[in-house]
């Protein structure tokens, strides 16, 4: 007999509601049920769970671990897909598994080298993989020293947090005075280096930056699914340039990632972004998790979370090769349901569901189902 899988989601990204759709819709037609839990009652995935609750505020990494454990153990939760306090996670793996769960994460030593860039930069470089030039700056002296190495050798100057995700903290350094102009439309990254030297020297907090060149379109993410054998069975990427998007299986882009992943055990799902530096592709960014867009490879006929819960399980799939690649499309915004009212706190003993789930939003009947882009929230574009 075929039992239901039953997978948690902490904390994660709204765009993970997709996700959780691919998870229900998988081809083998198994029943999945989906537990989430999130700090923001308005989170939408929330609402697409079939179980929910809040997670509790100001837990250290320690507490929040025994906070999961109680979560599957409590709820009965086969595979764990942590994004919040992630290292400390996967740090205890061997206690998720004594209570029947597994971790669709990396090892705690992949995800250490991942969480420094510094520390990633000289990793990758060690083992052959193209990165750009870096500084490590702490000071507003190391930070003037290093943009104007930089603008000597012809490059804009960026920076951004050593540890961090999402692009929180990425700016751009220019030269121009502050005025009317930033003032006079939308928010942009570029920032002052006079005012940036000028709050170093004022704060009393220590910064921790990374230094480096603008690096230029197109921003390549390669998803990779990889086994706890460390063979890749999935590498595609997901090309940016602009608003326009796309995917490719060029090998200067896949080989780097493969590489990547396989040497540093980058287990199930993780997301490899390389850009442009010169006329050659460099590292921008290894996510030791599944990237919020990752949906998007629906557009070629691959559901990889479900393929990733399938090797948590113990379950190989084997190679996947896209069976196509999706045409060029753009990502626009759509509305998804919320929970009605305020979830309560977690309650130990509770065993059911806190709330009715809320029905996933699906697609128009009218839409053909290979138009996955109403559902993945991508629009395919008119070739130009």
């Amino acid at each position: 007999m075929v039992y239901r899988v039953r997978v948690w989601l902490n904390r994660t990204y709204a765009e993970n509601v997709f996700f959780m759709d691919q998870l229900r819709r998988n081809p083998s037609d198994r029943a999945v049920e989906i537990h989430a839990t999130h700090g923001d009652v308005d989170s939408p995935v929330l609402a697409a769970a079939d179980t929910a609750e809040l997670e509790p505020e100001g837990l250290s990494p320690a507490a929040y671990v025994e906070f999961a454990l109680d979560q599957c153990q409590r709820r009965g939760i086969d595979v764990f897909v942590p994004r919040l306090h992630q290292s400390a996670i996967v740090a205890h793996r061997a206690e998720f598994e004594a209570v029947g769960t597994a971790l669709l994460a990396p090892p705690p030593e992949a995800v250490a080298v991942f969480e420094d860039k510094v520390v990633a930069y000289e990793a990758v470089q060690a083992v052959g993989a193209p990165v750009p030039p870096w500084w490590r700056v702490r000071s507003a002296d190391e930070l003037v020293a290093a943009v104007e190495e930089l603008e000597a050798d012809g490059h804009k100057a960026c920076f951004k947090p050593a540890s961090g995700a999402g692009g929180v903290g990425f700016r751009v350094i220019t030269r121009s005075p502050f005025s009317m102009v930033q003032l006079s439309g939308f928010p942009t990254p570029y920032v002052p280096l006079d005012l940036v030297v000028s709050a170093l020297q004022q704060s009393e907090e220590p910064v921790d930056w990374l230094v480096m060149p603008r690096l230029e379109q197109p921003e390549v993410s390669v998803d990779c699914l990889t086994g706890p054998d460390d063979r890749v069975r999935l590498a595609v990427g997901r090309t940016k340039d602009g608003r326009r998007r796309g995917f490719t299986l060029h090998e200067q882009w896949l080989e780097p990632a493969r590489r990547i992943a396989e040497r540093f055990g980058l287990h199930y799902l993780t997301n490899i972004q390389f850009r442009m530096f010169g006329d050659r592709p460099v590292l921008m960014d290894v996510n030791t998790r599944p990237a919020g867009g990752l949906h998007q490879l629906s557009l070629c006929g691959v559901n990889a979370p479900w393929a990733a819960v399938q090797l948590a399980l113990g379950e190989d799939p084997g190679e996947i090769v896209p069976p196509f690649l999706g045409q060029d499309y753009t990502v626009v915004t759509g509305p998804r349901p919320l929970r009605p009212v305020t979830l309560p706190q977690q309650r130990p003993q509770e065993s059911e569901p806190l709330l009715p789930a809320v029905p996933a939003q699906t697609a128009d009947a009218s839409e053909p189902d290979r138009a996955t882009a109403s559902k993945s929230g991508a629009r395919a574009a008119t070739p130009a």
